[in-house]
């Protein structure tokens, strides 16, 4: 799976889709420390124990660095940067009913927002899956040569 390059200080501005999210009562927000536990359980189970090693890695900061969507006082997504290596976007996911609705764009451009403001110029999105969507939300580029990358699984015997 290949990387993908944004270029941060080219991102689009946070408040439509901010508007948006309000509109459709969805919250997207840094989580408070005591909801670590519950964070990293709902992505181990919807996605895979690989995701929520790294998403752990968020809390090592202040303020952590990941976000995550909350619909009424439900949990349906959740986004992190720096974790994987540093200036790197991801993991992220969004809960299968929760998605087509701008939520995966949302929290995409609030840990690209954040990034650019800890003073980022470009964000790696490593081992793409939905090129297109990158591509289109915010004119992610592929990294030539750049799969397997920091993804080599050679340790663990997967390939």
């Amino acid at each position: 799976m290949t990387d993908m390059l944004v270029r941060l200080y080219d991102i689009p501005d946070l408040t439509g889709y901010a508007e948006k999210m309000e509109k459709i009562g969805v919250r997207v927000r840094r989580p408070n420390v005591w909801e670590k536990p519950l964070l990293l359980d709902w992505v181990n189970k919807h996605f895979n124990p690989s995701w929520a090693l790294e998403c752990e890695i968020a809390f090592t900061v202040r303020s952590p660095s990941c976000f995550i969507a909350v619909k009424d006082t439900a949990l349906i997504g959740f986004a992190c940067y720096d974790c994987t290596r540093l200036n790197f976007f991801g993991p992220t996911g969004v809960a299968v009913h929760a998605r087509g609705k701008g939520v995966g764009t949302m929290l995409l451009l609030s840990c690209l927002h954040s990034m650019k403001d800890s003073g980022y110029a470009y964000a790696v999105i490593g081992g793409v899956g939905p090129a297109g969507f990158y591509a289109e939300s915010v004119g992610a580029m592929a990294i030539e040569g750049s799969s397997p990358g920091i993804y080599d699984f050679s340790l663990t015997g997967k390939n």
